[in-house]
């Protein structure tokens, strides 16, 4: 029943549980909550305008889940040469990441450490929650922790600039040991990688900026990754082993019209979820408002 969702029914059940040494909400508490009770045909009018609500959130869940297929169909094919953009025919030339990157560690800071202040840090566990494989120092500066340290502490290579991509060195299973980001760093700002990442620096321009953003989302890159893990309840990859993962690499032309592809799929599957949650945001709203009589329809 929507009411058990509303936050007028999970403030008193809060309450109860506050007022009590142990966190216990047997069903003599649950049948003494008082729950406002409209006319039955409002409750049906209420009814269908929740349930309109759910149906359009399913339905841009729905579609989003379709986008994020067909992204994922169009790297499969974009990202290994399996399909040619129009205009293009050249050999894709098989790099090693040893060959495009130079490789090397974070800097150890423990979460309790971050805090508001100080200069930006990239820590492991906000690369594996992440929902993106990009971040914009410029963009996102307020949203990332900081950790206050003189920047003379930190090497040089966990300092970020813009194009670096950063890899996580353990994970909880296979799919999160291939996670990554790339920085986008055009402004030069202090942005320090922390403990269990991995930074790879680029000391070639083979690899166009945009494109970095998608070419280790195939599953032939995430199976290198997988191949190379090592350990059975938290998975690691080591600095040695990510060098030796094998990439196909077009030129800057085919990279950077595949980039343009991708991109767009990326914006408008962001435009979806701005929607979703947006129409996730309306419905709580209208649960507080019309399972409580706030908001009355009849």
């Amino acid at each position: 029943m929507a009411w058990l969702k509303s936050r007028f029914v999970q403030e008193m059940v809060g309450r109860e549980l506050h007022s009590t040494s142990q966190a216990a909400f047997g069903i003599q508490k649950m049948r003494a909550l008082l729950i406002p009770q409209p006319p039955e045909l409002e409750q049906k009018a209420i009814a269908e305008a929740l349930s309109d609500a759910d149906a359009l959130i399913a339905s841009l869940e729905q579609l989003l889940a379709k986008k994020r297929h067909i992204k994922q169909g169009a790297m499969q094919d974009l990202l290994t040469g399996q399909k040619r953009l129009p205009g293009f025919g050249g050999e894709w030339v098989a790099q090693t990441l040893e060959s495009l990157f130079n490789f090397s560690g974070g800097f150890t800071a423990s979460r309790d450490q971050l805090s508001s202040d100080g200069h930006c840090y990239l820590h492991y566990g906000d690369i594996h929650t992440s929902h993106k494989n990009f971040i914009s120092i410029r963009a996102e500066q307020a949203d990332i922790p900081k950790l206050d340290v003189p920047l003379k502490a930190v090497s040089a290579g966990s300092l970020l600039a813009d194009g670096d991509v950063v890899f996580v060195d353990a994970s909880e299973d296979d799919e999160g040991v291939s996670k990554h980001i790339v920085v986008i760093n055009p402004d030069a700002a202090p942005y320090i990688s922390g403990l269990h990442t991995i930074v790879a620096k680029p000391k070639t321009a083979l690899l166009e900026k945009e494109y970095l953003r998608h070419c280790f989302q195939t599953q032939a890159v995430k199976t290198q990754f997988r191949f190379y893990a090592v350990g059975t309840k938290v998975l690691g990859v080591s600095k040695t082993n990510i060098a030796k993962i094998v990439l196909p690499v077009p030129d800057k032309d085919e990279q950077s019209a595949i980039a343009a592809i991708l991109s767009d799929m990326d914006a408008e599957i962001a435009t979806l979820e701005a929607k979703l949650a947006k129409a996730r945001q309306i419905k709580q709203g209208m649960m507080q408002n019309l399972l409580t009589g706030r908001i009355r329809l009849i």
